[in-house]
Parts: structure tokens; C-alpha cells; sequence
């Protein structure tokens, strides 16, 4: 995986360099704040992070959820607390890649309110459906569409989620309408996925594997350009008619503006590290999350490109956010 390459003796000698390795973590509890439900992809990622860092600096490292607003009410939190390295952030595509395009009015700017840690990792969305729903193929999914307009149910996780815009963006490719219901985060979704008050949704691979494993739920297809080792069976939408389609999920740890440059540097070595461990490798290989580790201006880098692709598609498709 790319990650692998992120870590090592240069990376190590660079931050010697620099003091990273001298510098004082924060004495008292760490806190990394997480804009979805207990239960989510992001939720889950962000725990096992929690628990590697929390054994490295021998002091707690706890997941505190602030479910709302596709991950916004959190990142708004976060952007005011004190730069001590304290509170830090799960940053998620919906926060700090596709909501500063699709909100103009954001209470904080992800530019100047946030200092980027490390890249956790990239996974694709899957198109998926309870296993008892009639109908299980791309094809036959858009055809249902067109043949009821308005009327096929698709879930999200949020109005403005990663999981509404790959849903704008897959009915403005096909050509269709459905009816939208947005939740606050991905674990009551499924629930209701399963419950059979929801046909079908984008979610994360994160999140979905579970479901797919066990033959819950079915994968239709996927989200990013090339399929995903761990689902090598599900094409992708680029390859099923929908040439260029991509609409992944990413995550990664920032923290609010004005941290010490050392202190970053220092958290940066130990995410790498953790990325670097065989059994997280094992983990993050699971649920497709792959590319992540690198440096703070890697991520940084990374969450720009992503905030101008994404405002370029929802001006060019006129993605609004429900209300």
C-alpha cells in the first residue's frame, strides 16, 4: 500500500531535525472529536488511532462524538478550541473537502481554522442494498429509477454528506430522479437499510464491509476509478457507463490553527508510525482504506485538490444541500 512509503528512516531523520521528537505532548487527556455516530466508518477509524497514539504517549486518547451536519458542527468545534494538541479532529471529506463548495455561508474556513496532521486514508463509497431487495445490478437500478420516478428510496448520511453528493452526482450521470432521506451518520442509515425502510444508498467501504461480509447487504458498485483489492468482484461506476465517476471517502487527523509546528511534527511521526503497524495495515486493508500516511503539507496539499474538485462538480451539476 502507498502509506508504506511515508515512513522510515528519512521521514524519522527530517524530524529529528526539526525537534519533533523533544517536544511535550499534552500531559492530560487527548481528545479526537468525530462528526458521525458511534458506530461509523470515521468513528471506527478514529478509535483505532486513538488506541495505538494513547499507548505511544502513555496518556488517554479519547473518541468524543458531535453527530450533526455531515460532520460540520464538530469541525466548527474543533476550530475553536486551544491549539495545545488537546483537541484534535477526524477530518472527513464532508467537513473539509465537499462543504466549503456547498455552503458558502461555513462558519470556519478550513484554510485558515485548521492545521493538517496526517492523511489516515482514502476508501471508496459502495452503491449497496439490503440482499433481499429485488433488484441488485447498476443496470436494473436505473432502469427501477426511471420507470418510478421520485418514488425509489436512497439513504444518506447526511444532507451535504459524501454519501448525498456521490448520490447527486450518480443521478445527474443517470439521468434520474429518487427520493432523498438524509440521517445524522452512516449506523442509523444501515440500521434502516435493514429494516427495509430504505432501498439503497452510497456508504462507506469502512462502514459497509461488515454488512457485505456477513450477506446483509449487497454491493452494486464502487466509487473510485480502480476497484478496491479488498472487492475486486464490484465494478466500479467508471467502468459501468459512468466514465470519470469518483467519489471517494478520506480521513485524517487536524488539529486547530496556530499549533507548534514541532508538536505537529511530533503527532505526525506517531500517526505514520501507527499507519506503518502490520496489524492496522491488516485493519485499514479491510475496509479499502489505502494512501494515507505522508506529511503534514501532503495532507494539507491533498485536502485542497479535493475542495476544488468538489466545488467545480457542484457548480457544474448544481448540487444544492436539502432544507
Amino acid at each position: 500500500m502507498k502509506r508504506r512509503l511515508f515512513t522510515g528512516g528519512a521521514v524519522a531523520a527530517a524530524l529529528t531535525a526539526t525537534g519533533a521528537f523533544a517536544q511535550t505532548l499534552p500531559k492530560g487527556v487527548t481528545r479526537i472529536v468525530v462528526g458521525f455516530p458511534p458506530g461509523g466508518g470515521t468513528d471506527v477509524l478514529a478509535r483505532l488511532l486513538a488506541q495505538k497514539l494513547g499507548a505511544m504517549w502513555g496518556v488517554p486518547v479519547v473518541v468524543e462524538n458531535k453527530a450533526g451536519a455531515a460532520g460540520i458542527i464538530a469541525a466548527g468545534d474543533v476550530a475553536k478550541s486551544q491549539p495545545d494538541g488537546s483537541t484534535l479532529l477526524m477530518a472527513h471529506i464532508n467537513s473539509h473537502g465537499i462543504a466549503p463548495g456547498l455552503q458558502p455561508g461555513l462558519g470556519y474556513s478550513v484554510e485558515r481554522d485548521f492545521t493538517p496532521i496526517a492523511l489516515v486514508g482514502a476508501t471508496p463509497q459502495m452503491l449497496i442494498c439490503a440482499s433481499n431487495q429485488p433488484v441488485r445490478t447498476l443496470k436494473g437500478l436505473v432502469e427501477l429509477c426511471r420507470s418510478r420516478p421520485g418514488e425509489i428510496i436512497f439513504g444518506s448520511a447526511g444532507n451535504g454528506s459524501a454519501q448525498h453528493l456521490a448520490l447527486e452526482l450518480f443521478k445527474a450521470r443517470a439521468n434520474i430522479d429518487v427520493l432523498h432521506v438524509p440521517y445524522k451518520g452512516s449506523a442509523p442509515l444501515v440500521t434502516d437499510m435493514l429494516g427495509g425502510h430504505v432501498q439503497y444508498s452510497f456508504e462507506g467501504m469502512t462502514t459497509a464491509t461488515q454488512y457485505l461480509a456477513g450477506g446483509k447487504m449487497t454491493a452494486i458498485a464502487q466509487t473510485r476509478t480502480k476497484r478496491s483489492k479488498s472487492f475486486p468482484a464490484v465494478p466500479t461506476l467508471a467502468e459501468s457507463g459512468f466514465e470519470g465517476y469518483e467519489a471517494s471517502i478520506w480521513f485524517g487527523l487536524v488539529g486547530p490553527a496556530r499549533m507548534d509546528p514541532a508538536l505537529v511534527n511530533r503527532m505526525n511521526k506517531d500517526v505514520n508510525t501507527v499507519l506503518a503497524m502490520p496489524d492496522v495495515i491488516a485493519r485499514l486493508d479491510q475496509f479499502g482504506a489505502e494512501d494515507g500516511g505522508g506529511t503534514p503539507q501532503r495532507f494539507g496539499d491533498f485536502m485542497h485538490a479535493e475542495r476544488e474538485k468538489w466545488a467545480r462538480i457542484i457548480k457544474t451539476a448544481n448540487i444544492t444541500v436539502d432544507k
